[in-house]
């Protein structure tokens, strides 16, 4: 009977234990997101930009937990998303040249592809693009969940 109660205790404590686990992987990002950009500064940036593209919540490997929702816009010098990501953490933009939506795609293609930059606010993001990056010899931005390995959003733009 002692044993029994032993583990009920047991596998209930685990049982909170994961959930608070997974809990607190969803929940920190959003608790330590900085503030995300203006719409100013995002309208300021999409005003110039060379291309567009569309971050829409119906690619192939997008889900619940794992999508995005809004407009990229791609410059020399920059680029604006206005809109929502699901919140993760580790996300990473990257330009790929060829079109990616799902995991399978981002891998095989991941050395092709370059880094831009993190992304750590959900409702909208800038990011600059390094002078050495031709933005014409790519046609996709993505956002990637590096720790996690997870594709979030794609959006074709040539």
């Amino acid at each position: 009977m002692q044993l029994l109660t032993i583990a009920r205790h047991f596998s209930t404590h685990a049982f909170a234990l994961g959930v608070g686990f997974i809990l607190g992987i969803y929940l920190l990002p959003i608790l330590i997101e900085p503030d995300a950009p203006d719409t100013k500064a995002i309208t300021a940036v999409a005003a110039q930009s060379t291309y567009s593209a569309v971050f829409s919540r119906d690619r192939i490997d997008s889900d619940q937990l794992h999508w995005g929702e809004g407009t990229v816009s791609i410059s020399e010098q920059g680029i604006a998303f206005a809109g929502e990501l699901a919140p993760g953490p580790d996300y990473k933009l990257y330009l790929s040249p060829v079109f990616v939506e799902t995991e399978e795609d981002f891998k095989s293609n991941k050395a092709s592809m370059v880094r831009i930059a993190d992304v750590k606010t959900f409702s909208g993001f800038l990011a600059d693009i390094p002078g050495s990056v031709n933005i014409h010899e790519y046609n996709t931005v993505v956002v990637w969940c590096e720790t996690f390995s997870q594709y979030i959003s794609s959006g074709q733009y040539r």
